[in-house]
């Protein structure tokens, strides 16, 4: 790391030392171009064996913190094959994508019958399972469920090929669908009937997704602070942020290039698919997903007739993590959610 950090300080500075005549001649316009380039490169390298450092502080925190109440695990299994694949021809360019998958199992469990599967999906746009979750993880795992928790196509620390398989609300969610379906299969003691999904944030996208995409595959799904409609959101945000949607390896198109692709992904355009019981969280002050898009998602739940549950906080602390944070309040509002998965995927031992 020291040593690439060194390189880019050296291209930086010759950069800037050549940038002096710039304008003066063709080759030096040349010589900065070409500069600017390779300073883009090794920034991306920089960045990327970042991601792989902080996976990997992650994993060994993860299995760490959480080896005295759960058998940690982490696996591969697959996904589908790349919607954007750069070479159709190449050998194996159709084969199925490799997804990582954590998997915690409790360590006290009944002798005798089956137990309930928790799959948690991580948010963020190029985001992973990482050690900000024990509390959750520990607290699901106190209850008697087995958690698995996958990073999908797009999650970071992988490399670049992986980061660049992200299909944000497309392929990403049946990634998920099949971490669910692997779990089941590995693990005998897994209960089909009862298996729920929950997510924060981009995770409660994919949990909303997963629920109207696979609505006889779980039993029950909480999402919480939930991107919900896209189409929305690249109209507050800004062109940065719009740009990583719209990249060639992305979805390719803005969302005024193609609404109905962007619709195709929000939950709040599909939420006449809905026939699995739901609970939804958000805050007025949720300074990443605006109010507004969850505001979206209900009134198109209940426009469709649905039977769901949510509940729209005033202010909470915290603002787009306020129930992920280790207060009083946070702790209230995830033992809400409990109270109500556990109303249809009886862990257990369910919260009070």
């Amino acid at each position: 790391m020291p040593r690439k950090l060194f390189a880019v300080g050296g291209v930086i500075l010759v950069l800037a030392a050549v940038s002096v005549g710039h304008g003066q001649n063709k080759d030096t316009d040349s010589a900065v171009e070409a500069l600017q380039k390779r300073v883009a490169n090794l920034e991306e390298q920089l960045r990327l064996a970042d991601e792989k450092l902080s996976r990997r502080v992650d994993d060994l925190l993860l299995f760490r913190r959480l080896e005295d109440v759960a058998d940690v695990d982490k696996g591969r299994y697959t996904g589908p094959p790349p919607r954007n694949i750069k070479n159709p021809t190449a050998p194996g360019a159709k084969n199925p994508v490799i997804i990582y998958s954590y998997s915690f199992i409790p360590k006290k469990r009944p002798a005798n019958g089956k137990l309930p599967l928790m799959i948690l999906v991580h948010g963020g746009i190029h985001g992973h399972l990482n050690s900000t979750q024990i509390a959750e993880i520990r607290e699901l795992i106190q209850q008697g469920y087995a958690v698995a928790a996958p990073d999908y196509r797009g999650s970071t620390g992988y490399g670049k090929d992986f980061w660049q398989q992200i299909d944000y609300g497309g392929l990403e969610v049946e990634d998920v669908f099949a971490d669910k379906q692997w779990m089941l299969e590995k693990f005998d003691f897994l209960d089909p009937e009862r298996v729920g999904i929950l997510g924060w944030s981009h995770g409660g996208l994919i949990t909303l997704m997963n629920l109207f995409n696979h609505p006889k595959d779980f039993k029950a799904g909480y999402a919480s602070v939930p991107v919900s409609d896209l189409v929305a959101r690249m109209g507050y945000k800004d062109e940065g942020y719009r740009q990583l949607f719209s990249a060639p390896y992305h979805i390719g198109k803005t969302a005024g290039e193609d609404p109905a692709e962007y619709r195709r992904r929000s939950p709040a355009w599909n939420a006449e698919k809905l026939e699995t019981p739901v609970l939804i969280h958000t805050t007025t002050n949720d300074e990443d997903v605006n109010v507004l898009e969850v505001e979206n998602l209900i009134k198109a739940l209940k426009a469709a007739g649905k039977k769901f549950e949510h509940k729209v906080y005033q202010d909470a602390p915290g603002g787009h993590e306020f129930n992920r944070i280790d207060t009083k309040a946070a702790r209230e509002s995830r033992a809400e959610a409990y109270r109500f998965l556990a109303r249809y995927l009886s862990p257990p031992n369910p919260p009070k």
